[in-house]
C-alpha cells in the first residue's frame, strides 16, 4: 500500500514537473514573440538612423584614413614604390612607370587629382607633375630617371618620391597626423609640421577652452535659476519654465544676429551707454572673444537649467530643514546637504553644455574674430572651400574622440558616485 501511495506520488510530482517544464517553454515563447513584435517595431527606426545617419557620417569619416587616389591614377608607380625602402633614390623602373602613369593620366583628365593630392602633403607637386605632362617628349633617348631630373632637379629628391609612396594607400595616417600639427619625413618617421604650418593643436585647445568657459558661465548663472524655479509651487515653475524654454522657439541664427545688432559699435548697448554716460566712445563688444562667450551662453543655457531643474525638484526640502534644526547654519547646510544632492544634474547638464558647445559654428563664425573660431570653422572650411575631404573627415574624427572621450569620463565619474552610494 505504501509502494502504490509513493508510485501515486512520484507520479503526481512527475506531472508537476512536465506542466511545470511547459508552463516554462510557453512563458519563453511568448516573451519570444514579444521581443520579436518589439523588435519589429523599432526595425524601421533602426534603418532610418543607419541610412540617414551612421552610414553618411561613416562615409565621411573613412575619408580620413582611406586614401585610393593615386594608387588608382598612378597604379605602376604606387607599386613599384611599395617595395623601396626609401633610403636612396628609387630604382630606374619606378621613374618608367611614373612617365607611363603620367601620359596615362593626362589622357584620362585624371592627373589633376594626384597632383592635388599630392599637394597636399608637399606644396608645389602639382607644379611639378603638370610640368613633368607638359616638357616630356613622346620619345625619350635618355633614360627616364635623367629625363625628370633634368625636367626638375626636385625628381632627384627622395622627399618628392617619399611623398608618392605615403600616398600609396589604400590606408593612410596622412590626414590624422596633420590634424595633430604632425606629419612623416622621408624616412617615414613622424615629426613636427614646420612651424607656420602648426595650427590645428592650437584650434583643438581654444575650442576646447571656450567650451569649457560656456560650461563653467552657464553653470553659474543656471543654478541660482533652476533653484529658484524648484522652489516655486507647479503653476509659477511652470511659466517659469516656458520662459526658458522660449528662445528654442528662434532660429538659432537669429538669436546669433540679434546679438550683433546689440553689441556692435553703432548698437543698442553702445548707444545706451553713452547717453547715459557711462562711457566716452563706444566699446567694442563684437568680432572678439567676449561676443562668443555671450551669445554662446545665451543659446546653451537652457541646456544647463532644465536638467538641474529635474533633479531639484527631486529633493524633499525636509533635508535642509532638518540640517537647520541640528544646528548648521544656512551656508553649510545648503552646500553639505542641498549641492551634493544636485550633482547628477550639475554632470548632466555639463555634459550637454560642453558637448554642444565643442561642435559651434554658426555663432563663432558670425560674432567672433579670426582667433576665435572653433575646430568646425576649419571642418566646414575644408569641406565646402577647399574640397579637402580627407582633412575635414580627420577633424571630425578628432572632434568626435574628444567627445567620446570627455562622456567616458562622465559615464566613469557617474559609475563611481553610483558605487560610493550604494
Amino acid at each position: 500500500m505504501q509502494r502504490g501511495a509513493a508510485a501515486s506520488l512520484h507520479a503526481a510530482l512527475a506531472s508537476v514537473d512536465q506542466d511545470a517544464a511547459g508552463l516554462r517553454r510557453a512563458l519563453r515563447r511568448s516573451r519570444r514573440r514579444e521581443q520579436l513584435r518589439a523588435a519589429a517595431l523599432v526595425l524601421p527606426l533602426f534603418v532610418f538612423l543607419a541610412a540617414c545617419f551612421v552610414v553618411p557620417i561613416g562615409a565621411m569619416l573613412s575619408r580620413g584614413v582611406i586614401d585610393a587616389d593615386i594608387a588608382r591614377i598612378l597604379p605602376a608607380v604606387a607599386a613599384v614604390l611599395k617595395s623601396w625602402d626609401g633610403r636612396d633614390l628609387p630604382p630606374e623602373s619606378a621613374y618608367a612607370a611614373l612617365i607611363a602613369d603620367i601620359r596615362a593620366a593626362r589622357e584620362a583628365g585624371t592627373l589633376a587629382s594626384a597632383a592635388t593630392r599630392l599637394n597636399y602633403d608637399v606644396p608645389g607637386f602639382r607644379t611639378l607633375l603638370f610640368s613633368v605632362g607638359r616638357q616630356l617628349p613622346a620619345d625619350l633617348s635618355e633614360s627616364a630617371r635623367d629625363a625628370l631630373i633634368g625636367i626638375d632637379p626636385k625628381w632627384g629628391e627622395r622627399e618628392t618620391w617619399a611623398a608618392i609612396r605615403r600616398a600609396g594607400g589604400p590606408v593612410t595616417d596622412f590626414y590624422l597626423l596633420g590634424a595633430l600639427d604632425l606629419r612623416r619625413d622621408a624616412d617615414s618617421s613622424i615629426t613636427g609640421a614646420p612651424q607656420e604650418q602648426r595650427v590645428f593643436r592650437d584650434v583643438l585647445g581654444r575650442t576646447l577652452w571656450i567650451s569649457a568657459m560656456v560650461t563653467l558661465i552657464c553653470l553659474v548663472l543656471g543654478y541660482p535659476v533652476a533653484y529658484v524655479i524648484a522652489a516655486q509651487p507647479p503653476g509659477r515653475a511652470g511659466l517659469l519654465l516656458f520662459l526658458v524654454l522660449l528662445p528654442f522657439w528662434t532660429s538659432l541664427l537669429v538669436r546669433t544676429v540679434a546679438w550683433v545688432v546689440l553689441l556692435q559699435k553703432e548698437g543698442v548697448l553702445n548707444s545706451l551707454f553713452l547717453s547715459l554716460g557711462l562711457v566716452n566712445e563706444p566699446l567694442k563688444m563684437i568680432f572678439n572673444r567676449f561676443a562668443v562667450y555671450v551669445a554662446m551662453v545665451h543659446v546653451l543655457l537652457p541646456f544647463m537649467v532644465l536638467p538641474l531643474y529635474s533633479v531639484m525638484r527631486s529633493i524633499p526640502p525636509s533635508y535642509v530643514r532638518a540640517a537647520s534644526s541640528l544646528g548648521a547654519k544656512p551656508f553649510t547646510a545648503f552646500w553639505r546637504v542641498y549641492v551634493p544632492q544636485t550633482l547628477p544634474g550639475i554632470g548632466a547638464g555639463c555634459l550637454m553644455v560642453f558637448i554642444q558647445a565643442l561642435g559651434y559654428y554658426i555663432t563663432p563664425a558670425l560674432v567672433g574674430g579670426a582667433d576665435d573660431q572653433m575646430i568646425s570653422y576649419f571642418i566646414a572650411f575644408y569641406a565646402s572651400k577647399t574640397v579637402n575631404w580627407g582633412m575635414a573627415a580627420a577633424l571630425s574624427i578628432m572632434l568626435l574622440t574628444a567627445t567620446l572621450a570627455l562622456y567616458a569620463v562622465y559615464n566613469r565619474m557617474v559609475g563611481v558616485e553610483r558605487m560610493r552610494l550604494g
